[in-house]
């Protein structure tokens, strides 16, 4: 199973945010992708943060509350964001995503640039791929 690397699986063109965009931009752009959240990057395409539909909610609500819509997403961002890299092994990531960890991943150069994103449902189609073929060879 190493040869499934995450390059084979990934989203090479995922939704992104940016950090100068409003919650509210990112929100529409969020419930146009099947993926629960969005890598945020520079113009670059350096990555800086990751954004969730969690995150979103959160702020919506408070934003509701007060009945103001004032946040960006540079506000509300995470910085903290688990990448792996294309090389990687998929079934290494898989094993990963056991845990209590993100759903999505952000995939980035040995330089942190974003060359794309893979969720839990492209891993569990690599593997499952991958199974398939074995079974093929067996039988």
């Amino acid at each position: 199973m190493e040869s499934l690397k995450v390059a084979d699986y990934m989203n090479t063109h995922p939704v992104t945010l940016k950090p100068t965009m409003s919650v509210a931009e990112a929100v529409e752009k969020l419930i146009n992708t099947p993926y629960l959240g969005a890598p945020v990057i520079a113009d670059n395409r350096q990555l800086l943060g990751f954004l969730s539909e969690q995150d979103c909610l959160a702020k919506m609500i408070e934003s509701s509350y007060y009945n103001q819509q004032t946040a960006y997403v540079r506000d509300i961002m995470r910085t903290d964001v688990l990448t792996v890299k294309p090389y990687q092994s998929a079934l290494d990531l898989a094993q990963q995503m056991l845990g209590a960890k993100p759903k999505i991943y952000p995939v980035t150069d040995d330089n942190g640039f974003l060359v794309g994103a893979i969720s839990r449902t492209d891993v569990l189609r690599a593997v499952d791929l991958h199974l398939r073929d074995a079974y093929r060879k067996v039988g």
